[in-house]
């Protein structure tokens, strides 16, 4: 059992055929889906054979309806609280499926409150899988915190992903950097622009993600397996969910997979 704690909320996916027209129309292919980092990790965990439980703060509206119905199809174990407001949407520009920017509104994700975790459920996990969104605002991050130690208490191990140099930089570098020491994560995953940002953990594995040229591991460099691109939206969070199911293979086949279809989910 994976448990994620983290964003729940809509994609919106536009692949654009070139540089956006301005006061004009621009070609695209539009997808929208469930998404969240977290999300799209637990929802990666159940397709390649896992089980996964994602904790996070549902809203009343009626997009709430769809995304926990989504999730709860995919066999994803939902557990948070359902809070007044609304379902967070982050939209993606995707040029050319090599490259994409992201327009993101949270929405009640960041309102997760340390109150609203229930340490049992924690119970069954072998890992709890922690996005940097969910350390890096309040008051989601004391709920991050509180599951940490209710990990700790169950032998649970630890793995978070660097998530943005954005959300990392915002937060403050210094402060985010005393966090990760301690919290001691057993596994951090981030792009080469966020491992380099936030060097070297004791104690701590850092997987570099490297794109198209694949992953580093202690060292050791593993390539990408061979796709034809689509959109690389959520490849990241596959490669995660591969890796804490089955290792490096499954999670490079899992991000390969990911490249090659529009969206997030699988």
């Amino acid at each position: 059992m994976i448990c994620v704690l983290g964003d729940a909320h809509l994609d919106v996916i536009v692949a654009i055929s070139g540089p956006v027209a301005r006061d004009t129309d621009t070609p695209a292919q539009t997808r929208v889906s469930v998404g969240g980092q977290a999300a799209n990790v637990a929802a990666w965990v159940s397709a390649l054979g896992g089980r996964s439980r994602l904790i996070a703060a549902l809203a009343d509206d009626a997009a709430a309806a769809l995304v926990g119905s989504d999730l709860t199809r995919r066999g994803i174990d939902l557990v948070g609280p359902v809070m007044a407001g609304r379902t967070g949407v982050v939209v993606s520009l995707s040029e050319g499926g090599s490259h994409r920017s992201m327009l993101t509104d949270r929405g009640v994700g960041p309102l997760l409150a340390d109150a609203d975790i229930r340490p049992a459920w924690l119970d069954g996990c072998s890992w709890l899988h922690l996005p940097a969104y969910s350390l890096t605002s309040l008051p989601v991050q004391a709920a991050a915190i509180a599951g940490v130690a209710a990990a700790r208490a169950r032998s649970v191990r630890l793995s978070i992903d660097l998530s943005s140099t954005a959300a990392i930089t915002g937060y403050g570098l210094p402060a985010f950097a005393d966090l990760l020491r301690e919290l001691r994560p057993e596994l951090v995953f981030g792009n080469r622009a966020e491992t380099d940002l936030v060097g070297g953990l004791p104690g701590t594995q850092i997987i570099t993600k490297l794109g198209a040229d694949g992953v580093l591991v202690a060292g050791q460099r593993y390539p990408a397996l061979s796709t034809e691109p689509a959109d690389t939206t959520g490849a990241g969070d596959a490669f995660a969910a591969g890796y804490l199911v089955g290792g490096v293979h499954l999670g490079l086949a899992a991000a390969a997979r990911a490249v090659a279809t529009m969206g997030a989910m699988p």
